[in-house]
């Protein structure tokens, strides 16, 4: 957890909103701090998160985690933590029985669209809990990344109504939050980030850009992140030079 972000954004676990959407947006640099920053943000909170993580393995983000002072592997034990791993959960895929529901079913059927198992994982990780079960503040939903998603063959609009079932169930009926990386890949014929990028700027209420610096290499700042909230229907914009190293 980043204390200069968490003062950036004037919050604090024991202060942490609910019922947003945030996305968090990096472009030529790596974004992967913000959700670092959030994942133990959220634990700290006592908050129950389901983390679809599509780029690293567990024991990367333990890693990290224990340097921000939480054990991912501890939440896991105790069920604060739901975990899907994409990259071993795309290899169980395709030696699971053709009838067998699995969170990443798309990856082997002709119409890759399909995120529905996805979205039922997600709803089944943070449904509400039995009265003998551990009480957690809030759901909350981290992904990490959605580009990968279009990487792999799912439209943008696809991916855009994921979010927006999860967000309906998440945010809005269990009051909860939805935080998701995407790359901005700057270029201007990738139509489908386009479109994934700018729907999603819509439906935020919070938006964290990593960016480098404008002005190009630095010995000891790195990059910068820009910020824009939506309060009362309009947004309010920010930005902070980080060492992002």
């Amino acid at each position: 957890m980043f204390p200069e972000l968490n003062n950036l954004l004037n919050t604090t676990p024991d202060q942490a909103e609910q019922g947003k959407l945030t996305l968090l947006c990096d472009a030529k640099t790596d974004g992967s701090f913000l959700v670092h920053h959030f994942l133990s943000f959220y634990l700290k909170a006592n908050c129950k998160v389901c983390f679809v993580a599509l780029i690293q393995s567990f024991s990367h983000y333990n890693i990290v985690g224990q340097k921000l002072g939480v054990s991912l592997t501890t939440a896991r034990e105790r069920g604060q933590l739901v975990f899907l791993e994409g990259l071993k959960s795309a290899v169980d895929v395709f030696f699971r029985p053709q009838e067998e529901p699995h969170p990443l079913q798309f990856l082997r059927e002709a119409n890759s669209g399909n995120l529905q198992p996805l979205y039922e994982f997600v709803q089944e990780a943070l449904k509400p809990m039995d009265s003998g079960e551990a009480a957690w503040r809030c759901p909350v939903l981290l992904v990490d990344d959605l580009s990968v998603l279009l990487s792999l063959g799912v439209g943008a609009v696809a991916v855009l109504d994921f979010v927006h079932y999860c967000r309906a169930t998440v945010c809005r009926e269990r009051k909860g939050n939805v935080v998701a990386l995407v790359h901005d890949s700057g270029d201007a014929e990738d139509e489908e980030n386009d479109i994934l990028l700018n729907g999603l700027g819509h439906q935020s209420q919070l938006i964290l850009r990593a960016e480098g610096l404008a002005t190009g290499f630095c010995k000891d700042v790195h990059g910068q992140v820009a910020g824009s909230k939506l309060c009362f229907g309009s947004r309010s914009h920010y930005c902070m030079v980080h060492d992002l190293n």
